[in-house]
């Protein structure tokens, strides 16, 4: 049931004045309900025909037992690939709705959009919150930022009724950006972090958690299944796994500890020789990141290795050696999880050919991390299991 709130138009003109000044004086300090991630046509339009997708996939819903044992939901909702460089989908937020392309971000645990408030050149790219229009807006005087491996964000935490599809958060917390740096050219409204609670730089208690508390979803379970540009049919499922979108059995793997998505990597390699994490690794399954991210010197020995040569911030190879090189294999808890080179060989808007691996700059140089984002879970379904703290990976149909 949705909270009714005193709305924001009403409120007295002082009380608005002194909300506005505590945003212009913020500054930096350092069940299963399943959700196609379809390609659209543009940022803003709704899925044509979408009643029909979400009959038929109500009625073929596969659910395993090891996970989930009672009855569910089902919600769709359409996400667009842009260029295999990130996933975004629509959710709706406050009285009546209004909807954003955000970000489900694994590798953060904060949701925030974009503000009327933000002055930031980038902001005017991005759907503003009106909160002035939302009757279930409740702001507070709490301030945070985060910074991001391609950009920071400093903002105001409010609380309002948000939507993901079917599944309604009422009075959730979330982020209102009025600062954005760093985001120029990416086409999103915010991002949605899916991490652990203890990973939230606002104190924000997450979407996910506050579903579960609220009872929205049976299950702690959440899943992806990325599609390749051009190509429809992504889906992030909460409260259960469909095993349509996999091959095989999942391989579950235990988190290093409970909080993260981190697992442990026991190393890469390519032609049978170990290239990387030689003595074993950190490895951060992250859906908010495109590439595949480690520390610089050993980025650039694989750079070396499938010949690559710099130009600019990217690294370029032949497009006919993509038929040549040889896949990059990731072995976590004794599998190999091959990623071929039509995976991390990617090309430009002008049909250049250019490889996903690339430095890390946030991660403490003391521990070997690596990043697997998009490019490494397009070729892999992934399965994450706040219930068990693990994480279940299976070959991607």
């Amino acid at each position: 049931m949705l909270k009714t709130q005193t709305s924001l138009s009403t409120w007295s003109q002082e009380r608005n004045m002194k909300w506005l000044v505590l945003l212009g004086l913020v500054t930096f300090s350092e069940c299963i309900v399943k959700i196609p991630l379809r390609r659209v046509k543009t940022m803003r339009k709704t899925l044509s025909g979408k009643n029909i997708l979400n009959n038929f996939l109500k009625e073929h819903a596969y659910r395993l037992s090891q996970i989930s044992s009672c009855g569910s939901n089902l919600t769709f909702h359409p996400l667009r690939n842009i260029k295999d460089r990130l996933y975004v989908g629509n959710i709706t937020i406050g009285t009546p709705p209004q909807e954003f392309q955000v970000i489900f971000d694994t590798g953060s645990s904060d949701l925030w959009v974009t503000s009327v408030f933000c002055t930031s050149p980038t902001c005017s790219t991005h759907v503003m919150f009106r909160h002035f229009d939302s009757s279930t807006f409740r702001p507070t005087k709490k301030t945070f930022s985060i910074n991001y491996g391609s950009g920071r964000m400093k903002g105001v935490v409010v609380h309002d009724t948000v939507r993901i599809g079917d599944l309604v958060s009422t009075d959730q917390p979330f982020g209102l950006s009025v600062v954005e740096l760093g985001f120029d050219g990416i086409p999103f409204d915010g991002v949605m972090g899916l991490n652990y609670p203890k990973l939230s730089f606002s104190g924000a208690i997450p979407i996910f958690d506050n579903l579960r508390n609220q009872g929205a979803i049976s299950e702690p379970v959440f899943a992806f299944y990325l599609s390749k540009d051009e190509q429809e049919g992504s889906v992030v499922m909460f409260g259960g796994v469909d095993h349509r979108y996999y091959k095989g059995e999942l391989n579950w793997i235990p988190l290093i500890q409970a909080g993260d998505w981190s697992v442990h990597m026991d190393s890469i390699s390519m032609k049978r020789k170990v290239i990387a994490c030689s003595g074993g690794c950190k490895a951060v399954v992250d859906t908010g990141t495109s590439l595949i991210e480690g520390p610089r010197r050993l980025v650039n020995n694989i750079q070396k290795l499938i010949r690559a040569m710099p130009r600019g911030s990217e690294y370029y190879v032949s497009c006919s050696a993509v038929n040549t090189l040889p896949p990059i294999i990731f072995t976590i808890k004794g599998i190999n999880y091959p990623v071929p080179a039509q995976a991390y060989i990617l090309k430009d808007s002008r049909g250049h050919c250019y490889t996903t691996f690339k430095e890390d700059r946030l991660s403490p140089p003391s521990t070997e991390t690596w990043i697997l984002g998009d490019v490494f879970l397009r070729r892999y379904f992934s399965v994450f299991d706040r219930g068990n703290d693990r994480i279940g990976l299976a070959r991607a149909v």
